[in-house]
């Protein structure tokens, strides 16, 4: 029988070293936030993207992050016209990849031949990436770090919760149909089994305004997201109508509410910026307040 201790206590001695690597690196990011969704297709990553945006123009310029922890899909750096980069490894350690807003952004994409291939991974293997995404990536000094993750409750979502318990607290993006509606709670409920506050409910592709005319059509109705906030008892958001213009600018690889910064979709991400933030400095108050007491 081969004798494989000391390959496992170098084993645990990596890891140890990369658990403090990460405490270190996370503990220079002032506020980290998940994006999360029950089901796939509510435009969850565009939505990352655009607040994260919207955060960088609001006084946080060169001090945002976006980590694409949608380790089979991931679609950040489409979206913000990265496509093609690679990260860039240094004595540090890695560096992400820097928008043309200077948004740092780290995705499994960067690592990928070329954008047909195929992650094809078990759950550990994405908790290893996640983990070395967080301990060995230079981020830096940030106000803000978005988690763009994969729809659902599996192994990205749980190995977040798991690798940052000091998070802030998450943003779920639902869209009006009832379906939609069905998942959310579930949104809810593993956050609040895994101890992370629910920042909100954003209701995305909530109504369409006809460019020429200026009419509203409900084409998956409206007002779903808001009910089961209230239902559920937590903050809701803000809605943001479809607009086609948020398809192509993604394609296009432009933040949409920088191209079209007087659109409603642009200025409701704007009141979510101030929403998220009043969230934010209430959390920060009773911390401190709990830290008088005692």
């Amino acid at each position: 029988m081969t004798n494989n201790m000391p390959e496992v206590a170098n084993r645990r001695k990596q890891l140890l070293e990369q658990e403090q690597r990460l405490k270190t690196r996370m503990s220079k990011i002032r506020h980290k936030i998940a994006v999360i969704s029950g089901k796939g297709g509510v435009g969850k990553s565009t939505v990352t993207v655009n607040l994260a945006v919207a955060f960088t123009m609001h006084g946080h310029a060169n001090s945002v992050g976006i980590l694409d922890a949608d380790i089979h899909g991931p679609s950040v750096p489409k979206i913000l016209g990265l496509t093609g980069q690679r990260l860039q490894a240094g004595p540090p350690g890695v560096f992400p990849a820097l928008s043309s807003l200077g948004i740092k952004v780290v995705s499994m994409d960067f690592l990928l031949l070329d954008e047909n291939s195929a992650v094809i991974w078990r759950g550990p293997l994405k908790m290893t990436a996640i983990r070395q995404f967080l301990s060995d990536i230079v981020w830096g000094d940030l106000d803000f770090l978005f988690i763009d993750l994969p729809p659902g409750t599996g192994d990205e979502p749980l190995s977040i919760a798991q690798l940052l318990p000091e998070m802030d607290g998450v943003v779920i993006v639902t869209i009006p149909s009832e379906v939609s509606q069905i998942v959310v709670r579930k949104s809810v409920t593993f956050a609040r089994k895994l101890g992370m506050p629910v920042i909100g409910i954003i209701e995305n592709m909530s109504g369409f305004v006809c460019p020429k005319c200026g009419a509203k059509i409900d084409i998956f109705m409206s007002g779903g997201g808001q009910k089961i906030a209230k239902e559920l008892n937590v903050p809701f958001l803000g809605s943001i109508p479809i607009d086609q213009k948020v398809c192509e600018d993604s394609d296009r690889g432009v933040p949409f509410i920088v191209e079209h910064a007087d659109s409603q979709a642009s200025k409701a991400f704007m009141e979510i910026v101030k929403k998220i933030e009043a969230f934010l400095k209430s959390r920060e108050k009773q911390s401190n307040t709990k830290m008088e007491v005692k």
